[in-house]
Formats: C-alpha cells, sequence, structure tokens
C-alpha cells in the first residue's frame, strides 16, 4: 500500500499510560501505522509548561511512556517515536509562528480556557502553557503531519494550527505548509473514570494503567461505579451512567454476552459484584499480554531507550528539513 499521508500524535510524560489512553489514541495508533507515516512524539517540552518546579518527573516518564507505546504494539519499524525536546527545530519554529497569532487569538481558544479551569491556574497562568496552541502548530508542521489523532476537545487546536499554516504561507508568499486534518477516534470517545467521572485522568486518581498488576486491576473494578439505587441482587438497575456497563461495551468482544448481561441487570436478579468479577476477568484478559511484553521491556531500559533516541534523530532529518525551507521563506537564510 502507497503511503500517502503523515500523522503526528503523542502524549505528555507525566505518568504512566491508562485505558482511556488507549481508548482515545494508542488503539487507532496501532492500526494507523501500517496505512500512513506516523510519528508519535513524547511531549517532554510540552509537561514542562506546568510541571516546571518537577522536572525530574518529566524526565522519568519519558521511558515509562515508551514502553507503554512498544506493550501496546506500536512498531519502532514503523512508527517513529521520539522525544519532543530533543528537536530543536520545534522549539524555533514556535518563536517564528508566536508572530503569526495574537494574544486575544490565544485567549478565545475553548481548549486552553478549559484546561486553565481545571489546573486552577486563575491569573497565574504559566506564558508557556498559554502558548501552547503554537507550540502544538510546531509539533504537527515540523513533521509535515497531514492528520492528528485527537478528542473532539483538541479540535481547536488543529483549527488554530491550520489558521498558522494559512497566515506563514500567505505572508511569505509560499506552500510549504501543509493544513492538517483531525482524526477522531473511531470508538466511543472518553473512556470514563473508575468513580463515574466523565473523563478517566491521572491527577483524579480513577485511571486503571495499562501495567497494572492483576491485584490492583480487581481492587480497582471493585471500586467500580454501578448503580447507587441498586441495593439489592433482586432489584432492578440502571445500565445508563453504569461504569462497568461502559468498559464491557468497548472491550468485550462477545457482544451477545454483554446485551444478555445487560437485560439480567435491568430485569433484576445480577447483582454488581458478579459483574465486576466478570469485567475483571474480561479486561485482565485484555490487560494480560500488555502487562507481559511490558515487563520484558523493563529488563532492557537501555534497549527501549535507544529505540527512542533512534526515532528522535529520525524525526529530527524530518524537521530540519522544514526548518531550512521556513527560514529561506522568511529571508532567514543567511548562508
Amino acid at each position: 500500500m502507497e503511503i500517502k499521508e503523515t500523522i503526528l500524535t503523542g502524549d505528555r510524560p507525566t505518568g504512566k499510560l491508562h485505558l482511556g489512553h488507549y481508548v482515545g489514541s494508542l488503539k487507532n495508533r496501532v492500526e494507523l501505522q501500517d496505512k500512513y507515516k506516523q510519528f508519535v512524539m513524547i511531549a517532554d517540552a510540552q509537561a514542562l509548561t506546568d510541571n516546571a518546579e518537577n522536572p525530574e518527573k518529566v524526565r522519568e516518564n519519558v521511558l515509562e511512556v515508551a514502553m507503554d507505546y512498544l506493550a501496546v504494539g506500536l512498531d519502532p519499524k514503523k512508527t517513529t517515536i521520539f522525544i519532543q525536546s530533543m528537536v530543536p527545530e520545534i522549539a524555533e519554529l514556535t518563536v517564528f509562528y508566536l508572530n503569526l497569532v495574537t494574544v486575544n487569538r490565544l485567549s478565545r481558544n475553548p481548549t486552553v480556557k478549559t484546561e486553565i479551569q481545571q489546573k486552577g491556574f486563575g491569573q497565574s497562568v504559566p506564558a508557556g502553557f498559554f502558548v501552547y496552541p503554537v507550540s502544538q502548530a510546531a509539533d504537527i508542521t515540523c513533521v509535515q503531519g497531514t492528520l492528528v489523532p485527537v478528542g473532539e476537545d483538541q479540535l481547536p487546536m488543529i483549527e488554530q494550527t491550520n489558521e498558522i499554516v494559512r497566515s506563514f504561507n500567505r505572508i511569505y508568499k509560499t506552500d510549504i505548509l501543509k493544513e492538517c486534518k483531525a482524526l477522531l477516534p473511531k470508538i466511543g470517545g472518553r473512556l470514563p473514570g473508575i468513580d463515574g467521572q466523565a473523563k478517566m485522568s491521572k491527577s483524579l486518581g480513577n485511571a486503571i494503567y495499562l501495567s497494572d498488576p492483576e491485584d490492583v486491576l480487581l481492587q480497582k473494578v471493585m471500586k467500580m461505579y454501578t448503580d447507587p439505587n441498586h441495593l439489592r441482587v433482586d432489584d432492578p438497575g440502571q445500565i445508563e451512567g453504569n461504569v462497568v456497563f461502559s468498559y464491557l461495551d468497548i472491550f468485550d468482544g462477545d457482544k451477545e454476552k454483554v446485551e444478555e448481561l445487560k437485560a439480567h441487570y435491568q430485569k433484576g436478579g445480577l447483582g454488581d459484584v458478579k459483574l465486576k468479577k466478570y469485567l475483571f476477568e474480561v479486561l485482565n484478559n485484555f490487560l494480560k499480554p500488555i502487562r507481559e511484553k511490558r515487563k520484558e521491556l523493563e529488563k532492557n531500559p537501555q534497549e527501549v531507550m535507544k529505540i527512542v533516541l533512534d526515532g528522535t534523530e529520525k524525526a529530527r532529518e524530518v524537521a530540519k528539513e522544514v526548518y531550512s525551507k521556513v527560514r529561506k521563506a522568511m529571508c532567514l537564510d543567511y548562508k
């Protein structure tokens, strides 16, 4: 198959990856690597925009995230995994792009506004965090990304990237930079947290991690939010908003069995404990090969880092070429 488009995607290394990451992006990345030229970025520089006082946390998690990538099936022969801060052209492109967007426009970006509120910055927003849509435009354009897998909440970021691309090409009378399209996940958007919150999140403490051992997985599943009014086994239960069924819909391949469980639960006679034990088996069977692959990777962290550093060199070669063309278009090619 001829590969025609380039994908850029990635994660901030602020912790191990969880099932929400898998549903939102990792599953797609594994499938897409056979169809597209794919770059997956470990966004350590972006992580520092709200972790500047804790660089050790970011550094340690670069390796953790890389192991999660490889454990779920990203193949370094098909997917280029790289570290954001080790491609300095990204930072330099960001400086140039900052001149193409106004402070007012950045302040109106709904994704940024929401995340500022979630993190409780108030009037103390780090400048790097405020302008990270511009940095993201540099991430995408440095590898000439044309497809960017994102959730719906990130669509304003793609829109802003394309605005910067159009401004650059218009002002400097060129077509160097390419616009990109958002690639939304096929399945279910966000995975709810085990507590019933709308989003699984490290910061909310409601996540199941890809590396969770069996005993931890069981503890988390048994804590899952179901139907608070389902007090006795014989009581009819609700499936809407019931986290256990949300997970079964996504991770249980036996859809007929899931529908039977739903009907039984709604009728009454199916207890939460029995239901959760069934979900545990489903999730444990799903996570077991990922967990085993990760344990093998943990035995040789140097090899994992070598894969990432090799990928970084490949990404930087592409970024250097883009950056050189950008400088020439801006009349900054002094030699």
